[in-house]
């Protein structure tokens, strides 16, 4: 199978249960962040994780390509400078995080896009090809 196909068919129906999941459990999601954005262990180890991930798929899938299988390359490479930024300046990361989840709007429109991300990818990596 296609790397971008497995890809595709892995990270499609991840993205999309988060994405419902944020958005049935709006509060506890909220409640998970806020708490996720105090450094820490897991803070630590969300960067470790995250980086380890990045990396693989940049090995992996490092495509510059003009179609939509771009979109793991950018993920890719935004995972591990997010996995970075968590490791070496914890501080600047959580500025971002709470930037980006700073109530209960930006919660539901970060979980529409990883929604929408989710069922895009679902749709390319599940869709039989004529």
């Amino acid at each position: 199978m296609d790397r971008s196909l497995f890809l595709a068919r892995l990270m499609g129906p991840t993205c999309a249960a988060i994405a419902f999941g944020m958005l049935i459990n709006l509060g506890m999601y909220e409640s998970m962040i806020a708490e996720a954005l105090h450094t820490g262990i897991v803070f630590y180890l969300s960067g470790l994780l995250s980086l380890l991930a990045g990396l693989a798929i940049v090995n992996l899938h490092n495509m510059w390509c003009a179609d939509w299988r771009v979109i793991f390359t950018i993920l890719g490479w935004l995972t591990t400078i997010g996995g970075i930024i968590r490791i070496v300046m914890p501080q600047v990361a959580v500025a971002i995080g709470s930037t980006i989840y700073g109530g209960r709007a930006s919660t539901i429109a970060v979980a529409l896009i990883i929604a929408a991300l989710g069922a895009f990818l679902s749709f390319k990596g599940y869709v039989r090809r004529a």
